[in-house]
């Protein structure tokens, strides 16, 4: 159900902006006859159309990025094609939708109203037997219901190969996308590296020493040996955990135990801010995705302890047929700044790295909302 509700309101909002659309051509073309009001028509247009990109963006989950330049022929070619299939595709929606309700309300009341009343479809319910064929019909209603998240699909793909900017504008951002991805991954090698050198290799040294001491000590007062012994098997428990933590650090075995909603409950219950978890049976989900979302709600959570001074927070995840959406909630005080080093640009990066957003409002006095939406390529 909240599927098609998503689609039902994604194509009666792709309805109102058809009806716009067909506004704006009028516009343009008497702007194309009046040139001197093309500088007051092209911010108008130009904003009608990132509406629409901002709409098929919540929708999908993938962004749609901007053309360079203020209206091209795409916007016009765009404006064209969304008049006619946005108010075929929003208006089926919406004549679904407004029919079942009647169906739904008409047997109720045709008794009550002097003459009957008539249906959504012309069939005026005078008596209870034509009452009754609300029935069949409600049925027929309800799967063309079911097909509005397809249709709102469609009209998706649509939207957006005609919104999408020239190639070699789409070419130029996946360089930067993969060049920030690439520095993203070189900097974490760099992480793991360190943590290797200055963690688990410093306590695997530790080790070998004191073994020697053991065996130098075995060979020589072999009643001291046992502690020499003990020293060095605390020291490898260490340098163990130290290996755990690192091989953590790049895909939490967690996610494998109890899948992307068991983990991210770990993590919850581990935050010193009281934290609740909300989640759709989410299944399993690509482990690239997993542990983006993991390590994006990780970072969150760290922030929300270490800088929000709030009281609750909460973690919410959805999924449909192509994106998985997390939302971290928190009461502090707000004022979240990315330059500030708390971690935002790396969950950025991360996202980014996948083709997903991550937004943050973060006003003064709060609360503080981050989201994250990653596509799952389906």
């Amino acid at each position: 159900m909240r599927r098609i509700w998503a689609a039902l309101a994604y194509l009666a909002t792709g309805l109102l902006t058809a009806m716009v659309s067909w506004l704006a051509l009028g516009i343009l073309l008497l702007t194309a006859i009046v040139l001197v009001l093309l500088p007051f028509v092209a911010p108008v247009v130009r904003r009608l159309i990132d509406l629409d990109r901002l709409r098929v963006a919540r929708f999908t989950g993938v962004a749609v990025p901007a053309p360079d330049q203020r209206i091209g022929w795409r916007d016009v070619r765009w404006l064209l094609a969304h008049a006619v299939y946005g108010v075929i595709f929003g208006a089926s929606a919406v004549g679904v939708a407004g029919a079942l309700v009647q169906q739904a309300v008409v047997p109720l009341v045709w008794w009550a109203v002097p003459g009957g009343m008539p249906n959504s479809f012309g069939l005026y319910v005078d008596s209870w037997p034509k009452a009754l064929l609300s029935g069949p019909i409600s049925v027929v209603l309800v799967l063309l219901l079911t097909q509005l998240p397809r249709l709102a699909r469609t009209d998706a793909r649509w939207s957006r190969s005609l919104l999408d900017p020239p190639l070699e504008q789409r070419v130029a951002e996946l360089t930067a996308t993969r060049a920030a991805a690439l520095q993203a991954h070189g900097a974490e090698l760099r992480r793991i590296e360190r943590n290797l050198h200055d963690g688990t290799q410093n306590k695997l040294v530790g080790v070998v020493m004191m073994l020697g001491i053991a065996e130098r000590t075995l060979r020589q007062n072999p009643e001291s040996a046992l502690q020499a012994v003990l020293r060095a098997q605390d020291a490898a428990g260490d340098a163990l955990e130290e290996l755990r933590n690192v091989v953590r650090s790049i895909h939490p075995p967690v996610l494998e135990d109890l899948g992307l909603d068991g983990a991210i409950q770990a993590l919850a219950a581990r935050c010193p801010v009281p934290c609740v978890l909300q989640a759709d049976h989410l299944g399993r989900l690509p482990a690239a995705v997993e542990a983006a979302a993991y390590f994006a709600v990780a970072e969150a959570l760290t922030n929300v302890a270490k800088h929000s001074g709030a009281r609750h927070a909460s973690v919410t995840l959805e999924t449909d047929d192509h994106r998985l959406t997390v939302v971290i909630h928190d009461d502090g005080k707000g004022g979240a700044d990315e330059k500030a080093g708390t971690g935002l640009n790396g969950i950025r990066g991360r996202v980014a790295a996948l083709d997903g957003t991550a937004t943050v409002t973060s006003p003064e006095g709060g609360p503080t909302v981050l989201t994250v939406v990653l596509p799952m390529g389906k």
